[in-house]
């Protein structure tokens, strides 16, 4: 994660090293539960969870 904006030239070779943050043996799972049921989202989401990401037509 960037600290602040970066403006690089045009066609500048770079460099990614991927640093985690996890502590040792942490699954992204592990991360994520801390977020299970903080959202509140439609009652029919489980029935018409393609109606509400991709705008298919609502199930009866």
């Amino acid at each position: 994660m960037l600290d602040e904006l970066v403006t690089l030239p045009e066609g500048a070779a770079l460099t990614i090293e991927l640093v985690s943050e996890a502590p040792e043996g942490e699954t992204v799972f592990d991360r994520l539960r801390k977020f299970a049921g903080t959202v509140a989202g439609p009652e029919d989401w489980a029935k018409n969870h393609d109606h509400f990401i991709q705008g298919t037509a609502k199930l009866p």
